[in-house]
């Protein structure tokens, strides 16, 4: 069973910048995906970026070229920076862990809202 802790939500302005991160409780070393998915309310849940272990990354559309993911699998962590913020960000983001693409573990979420 692998836990998946996540940290740095909070409040930010629009254009703003905030950093998540997640915190797994075994090795990532051979997880295959790690990453970053998002609800917003009465929205499906949907991919905002993951890394395989090869380093390959992928992104949801809408966050091209603002968002960035990490992962280091020496501290097991996967980070997700968050850049040029706006309202559509807004959203419960969750960490995600898993051997194909679709996610087998989930964390709690950590809140992000933009707003003036």
């Amino acid at each position: 069973q692998v836990q998946l802790v996540e940290s740095g939500g909070g409040l930010v302005q629009p254009g703003g910048s905030l950093r998540l991160s997640c915190v797994a409780s075994v090795s990532i070393t051979s997880v295959n995906f790690m990453g970053w998915y998002r609800q917003a309310p009465g929205k499906e849940r949907e991919l905002v970026a993951n890394m395989h272990k090869s380093g390959v990354r992928n992104f949801g559309g809408s966050v091209k070229g603002r968002f960035a993911i990490f992962r280091d699998n020496v501290k097991n962590t996967v980070d997700l920076q968050m850049n040029n913020l706006n309202a559509d960000d807004t959203a419960l983001y969750y960490c995600s862990a898993g051997v194909g693409w679709k996610p087998d573990y989930w964390g709690q979420g950590t809140q992000v809202t933009v707003s003036s």
